[in-house]
């Protein structure tokens, strides 16, 4: 079963619950390089209302980008949940594009370790100033 794909003709109506990892790998497929590795979990609670399907998901892990300062590893704590709706159009609802999607606005608009936690060789060129 491809991650984040829910086969629809195998669902029960009622609650079901699935769960999911995704890694580096996940994020490749969207094309992005910025997520340099990803340890990430997802469980999603799906009830079947017969033309609809809602979806209750939560998203916890990590993902490592570069630091936007010392572009040395950065590991950024994810923790984000999504509450959908769907009339899915076929016999497969796919979920990977709100993954991908709630993950990346779930990331700090600036990537930067904290407080002295960045390469000083990389830092020792540029000037912060507060």
């Amino acid at each position: 079963m491809q991650p984040f794909v829910i086969e629809l003709r195998n669902l029960a109506s009622g609650n079901s619950v699935f769960e999911w990892k995704a890694g580096r790998e996940f994020f490749e497929t969207f094309g992005n390089p910025d997520i340099l590795d990803a340890d990430i979990h997802v469980t999603a609670a799906v009830s079947n209302h017969g033309l609809t399907i809602g979806v209750k998901a939560a998203i916890a892990g990590s993902v490592t980008v570069p630091c936007d300062r010392c572009l040395e590893d950065l590991q950024l704590p994810v923790e984000i949940s999504f509450e959908e709706t769907y009339a899915p159009e076929g016999m497969q609802l796919d979920l990977s594009q709100d993954v991908y999607d709630y993950v990346l606005t779930s990331m700090p608009m600036q990537r930067v370790h904290p407080e002295g936690g960045c390469n000083d060789e990389a830092t020792k060129y540029i000037t912060i100033e507060q």
